[in-house]
């Protein structure tokens, strides 16, 4: 019998457990998730005769380690920089691991330790990155293939709320890390257009956008990911002209969220002292010009031509120029601004979330130019099985039982580049819903 452990039962593990579970008789596997909530844990096994329910601590040594040494696969569902410890007991006790984190400079140097251990260390097979690795694969190879020559490639993906569950103006709710939202984009985004390098500093990022149509969805805003640059030898596109990664979001999102990063709010690198006893309105004033006209009035003059009713009405929204006291104490800005988005972005018991993501290879073959797109929309079932859940679980499960199976024969650090690992992955997917419908003219 093959075990299995799980480290972390949160919002993105449930579609995880419950394929894991579900193929546990079968393919005869015993299944530890282990998660600092037992109840958490508990819930999401519900008395399954191959699970068992552990109250996890990733800083206790010896239960870490034991837990490791009893398993053959390790599933870590840990914040990424939390990964580390687990990676390096699995390289020292021979024991594969799986993550759909991106792969760290501290993970990439496990490589030939993991080699010579004869383990893999799987990294990106989740959504994103993951599904867009091996679907952006799937087809680049294809068109290599072909004899043909890409000459752009653009790829964009966005965790949104589905239309039927879109009822505030923002057209967003929280489906995963909420901090990763706030902090989304800090850094300089580096791309190639036209054969150029471009760069994007943060305060500019929200300004320069684009517009990305899916069939069945409509428009989107997208902005550039921080790092396109390095996918160009990942996905064996050294010499394309252009090639550009970016986050999806529904229109006049950009636009709006660009207030916050132009006054400092998702600065996180400090606290604001005393923060419990300001309201969101002094929070704003402490952030603009002095002046004698109503926070509202300064905000829109701070802003200018960037402040239109849209913009506006989404601030207002969000109920920061009353006097409602802030909750945290001593928090940074950006700590503030989240608190605040949690609550009025929750995803509510009703609601389901979407998942949307867009390739566009163009590529020239016996001299004539081609196009070819390939979009996935997913939407979550519930609360507990929502589309993020699915596309970030679902592939790593997939993956794991390919490890299982001894069916990868890569070593080392790995990602679902390669065809052993997205051929499988990506037709299975199929069968549980996640398809790609692609276009070519």
């Amino acid at each position: 019998m093959k075990n299995i452990l799980v480290i972390g039962a949160g919002r993105s593990a449930s579609s995880l457990i419950k394929y894991l579970l579900n193929h546990s008789v079968k393919e005869n596997w015993n299944v530890t998730i282990g998660d600092v909530s037992l109840d958490l844990v508990l819930q999401k096994t519900a008395g399954h005769a191959n699970a068992r329910a552990l109250q996890f601590d990733i800083n206790n040594d010896v239960q870490r380690e034991e837990e490791i040494k009893r398993a053959d696969i390790v599933i870590s569902m840990l914040p990424a920089f939390m990964h580390m410890n687990v990676a390096k007991d699995c390289v020292r006790f021979k024991k594969h691991l799986a993550t759909a984190s991106y792969v760290s400079k501290e993970m990439r140097e496990l490589d030939a330790a993991a080699k010579a251990s004869g383990i893999i260390l799987m990294n990106e097979v989740g959504l994103d990155p993951g599904i867009d690795h091996a679907s952006a694969m799937k087809v680049i190879d294809h068109i290599h293939a072909q004899g043909a020559e890409l000459t752009s490639f653009h790829s964009f993906c966005g965790g949104l709320v589905a239309p039927e569950s879109n009822d505030n103006p923002w057209g967003y709710k929280f489906s995963w890390n909420p901090r990763n939202v706030i902090l989304a984009g800090q850094g300089t985004a580096q791309f190639m257009e036209d054969g150029e390098y471009k760069y994007i500093p943060y305060n500019r990022l929200f300004t320069q956008i684009c517009t990305v149509e899916v069939d069945g969805c409509g428009e989107f805003d997208a902005y550039a990911n921080r790092d396109s640059l390095s996918y160009r030898k990942i996905y064996n596109l050294e010499k394309i002209p252009t090639m550009l990664r970016g986050t999806l979001r529904m229109p006049g999102y950009c636009k709006a969220w660009n207030v916050f990063v132009k006054l400092g709010l998702t600065d996180d690198t400090y606290k604001i002292e005393a923060s419990e006893t300001l309201t969101y309105k002094q929070l704003l004033d402490a952030f603009l010009p002095r002046g004698s006209a109503s926070t509202k009035d300064k905000l829109i003059s701070f802003m200018g031509n960037e402040m239109d009713a849209d913009v506006l009405n989404k601030i207002e929204w969000l109920g920061v120029f009353g006097d409602r006291k802030i909750r945290l104490a001593d928090a940074s800005p950006a700590q503030i601004l989240q608190d605040l988005l949690e609550e009025k972005w929750l995803l509510k018991e009703q609601d389901k979330d979407m998942v949307v993501m867009q390739h566009q290879f163009e590529y020239s073959l016996n001299g004539k130019n081609k196009k070819i797109v390939s979009s996935l929309v997913v939407k979550g079932e519930d609360q507990i099985y929502t589309a993020m859940a699915k596309t970030v679980g679902l592939p790593l499960a997939i993956t794991a039982k390919l490890m299982l199976q001894g069916k990868i024969s890569a070593r080392g650090v790995v990602i679902p580049t390669i065809k052993e690992i997205y051929e499988p992955v990506l037709a299975e997917l199929e069968t549980l819903g996640l398809k790609f419908e692609e276009k070519e003219s």
